[in-house]
């Protein structure tokens, strides 16, 4: 009979980490006699980040004492005490590899469904001065859960945990876990996990990242879409190489495309609907920018089309100072923000986009036009500009709809001149959260979404209220960075540091920094941190994938091995070192 031996809370605090305060409700401990649950916490607890721990979904986390007793014989320990593993209630029985997502369970007057898995961070480790624990807790099939408060009630250690009803598709926390951090990620097993409507909403995305992956277009997988953005093809070549710009088109006084070709002639190899092109800037050679690719996939030369920014080094130079005839060096088409198979269904496609948002998705409407088996999708093309003369491709965009039956065009203007004629399918105002909810648009759609990140948010938001629930969204080149639960301060911008000893080189292309490997750092993700570049990291340990970062040229060893190995084009830079001379997109 399963039982609740401790109940453990825990307000936030700040606590001292390499250098750095981190702000972490880790640090749990037992309490006696009976706490209030409640929606969202235990009477006198509470999560330091509430961006990966907390919320309705993740109000109480369970870990069981038998998990306890395996981590006391693996790291030899006999000093872990109740709640050190950052839980709430530390149990007796209901192991992982037998609850099930979806259970529920009364412990005392309360009543609560399971969730998810624990997601896994550094801070777990931190806890108990345990840095690999964060992937071992997946590798060794051991996480523990989260629970949602059902009815909210009195808990007390000792009392039974009974069961109360299963959850659907009887797919355990173990199996869950297992699903999404390890290989392989099976389309029938994760069809059966997005049954299971308990499972919290972040893991179901995830999860329809994944099945999307596993029903590509043939193309063997790489990465993990549930994790970090994966793409199916590796890059056509490795590092920068010269590109001849053909032409030049000013589409509006804001936006200029230009056409690229191989020097010699040869046809640049496909690229996928959806993906961009690294430029790295002639007049500033440091500085690297992404933009997308415009033209017909398929076609020998790629087109980009770049919005001229005010204050823009990059999009100034290529408006004002590149001509036809010139060199510019690109880095292979890269990004998962692509256009899915679409031969498997005749679900309809749903583009959404604002300003220069509309290249990629402009890429993808080729695509479907040139498709014969395209013309069973219904196409919903919504775009956003400001007026008339900002309004690019308009001429492009209508004929290609016209291949496709069936298709539906809504352009909103935001600031239409006083004499604007505004021709069919186009309308004065903004492309809102709220005009979005009044289109009718079928809520059983692939959408895809690009623009200004406010833009975005609000039409995800808008398109996942109305039942949408495949969206797919674009962020040009390297994510912002991201450091869970350090306290902000002043950083120093990104820095070169000295070279030291004869170590392979490190470029950090987009931050313009380098620094040699002479062995001081354990990893490229302690070499980007000591050069003040802006990283992305959570379990710091292989797992998570949130350090992915796109390898330009080079490659890397792994000092420790990843759970789910990434694809060469790539690297966790968290447990990885240079084998030779790397290009990293950070």
């Amino acid at each position: 009979m399963a039982r609740l031996l401790s109940v453990n809370v825990g307000l936030p605090r700040d606590v001292p980490w390499r250098g750095e305060t981190v702000h972490t409700g880790v640090y749990k401990s037992p309490v006696s006699g009976p706490r209030r649950v409640r929606r969202l916490n235990i009477d006198g607890d509470g999560q330091g980040d509430l961006r990966g721990h907390g919320g309705e979904m993740r109000a109480v986390l369970v870990y069981q004492a038998d998990s306890y007793r395996h981590w006391a014989a693996h790291f030899g320990r006999d000093d872990l005490v109740h709640g050190n593993f950052g839980e709430n209630f530390t149990v007796e029985g209901l192991p992982d590899d037998e609850v099930c997502v979806g259970d529920r369970y009364r412990v005392g007057t309360a009543v609560f469904e399971v969730t998810q898995p624990r997601v896994t961070c550094y801070r777990v480790g931190l806890r108990l001065e345990e840095p690999r624990l964060p992937a071992l807790l997946v590798s060794h099939g051991r996480p523990g859960f989260y629970l949602r408060v059902i009815d909210e009630g009195e808990v007390e250690a000792g009392q039974e945990i009974v069961k109360v009803a299963d959850g659907p598709e009887r797919m355990t926390v173990a199996e869950i876990d297992a699903l999404l951090y390890r290989a392989p990620h099976p389309a029938d097993r994760l069809e059966r996990a997005l049954r299971v409507n308990a499972l919290s909403p972040g893991w179901q995305a995830s999860f329809r990242a994944l099945l999307d992956q596993a029903r590509g277009d043939g193309a063997r997988p790489a990465g993990n879409a549930g994790l970090s953005p994966a793409s199916l093809t590796p890059p056509a070549w490795d590092g920068f190489r010269p590109l001849r710009v053909q032409r030049v088109v000013d589409e509006t006084p804001y936006i200029r495309s230009l056409w690229l070709t191989d020097p010699d002639g040869t046809p640049l190899p496909a690229a996928r609907p959806g993906q961009y092109l690294t430029l790295r800037a002639g007049e500033a050679p440091g500085t690297v920018r992404s933009y997308s690719l415009s033209g017909r996939p398929g076609a020998p030369g790629y087109r980009i089309s770049v919005k001229r920014e005010e204050h823009g080094r990059a999009s100034t130079w290529l408006h004002t100072g590149v001509r036809a005839g010139d060199d510019l060096q690109a880095a292979a088409p890269r990004g998962a923000f692509v256009l899915q198979d679409l031969r498997e269904d005749t679900l309809p496609v749903v583009f959404v986009s604002a300003g220069v948002g509309v290249t990629p998705l402009l890429a993808m409407l080729h695509a479907l036009a040139d498709d014969a088996e395209a013309t069973r999708h219904p196409v919903w093309w919504l775009h956003a500009t400001r007026n008339e003369h900002t309004h690019a491709f308009a001429g492009e965009v209508r004929r290609l709809l016209a291949r496709l039956p069936g298709s539906r065009l809504r352009v909103f203007y935001s600031r239409p001149g006083p004499a604007a004629r505004l021709t069919a399918g186009t309308t004065a105002g903004r492309l809102t959260a709220g005009t979005v909810a009044r289109l009718g648009l079928p809520g059983d759609a692939q959408a895809y979404v690009c623009g200004p990140e406010p833009f975005m948010r609000d039409v995800t938001e808008a398109l996942r209220h109305q039942g949408t629930r495949r969206i797919h969204t674009e962020i040009f080149g390297s994510d912002p960075g991201s450091t869970p639960g350090i306290a902000d301060r002043k950083r120093p911008s990104p820095h070169s540091l000295p070279s030291s000893g004869p170590g392979p080189r490190v470029e950090f292309v987009r931050s313009q920094v380098s620094a040699t490997w002479n062995g001081d750092h354990d990893s490229l993700l302690e070499l980007a941190e000591a050069c003040d570049v802006p990283t992305r990291w959570s379990c710091r340990t292989g797992v998570c994938r949130t350090c992915e970062t796109a390898l330009m040229s080079g490659a890397v060893d792994y000092t420790t091995e990843p759970v789910e190995q990434p694809p060469p084009s790539s690297a966790l830079i968290c447990c990885s070192r240079p084998a030779r001379d790397v290009i990293l997109d950070l």
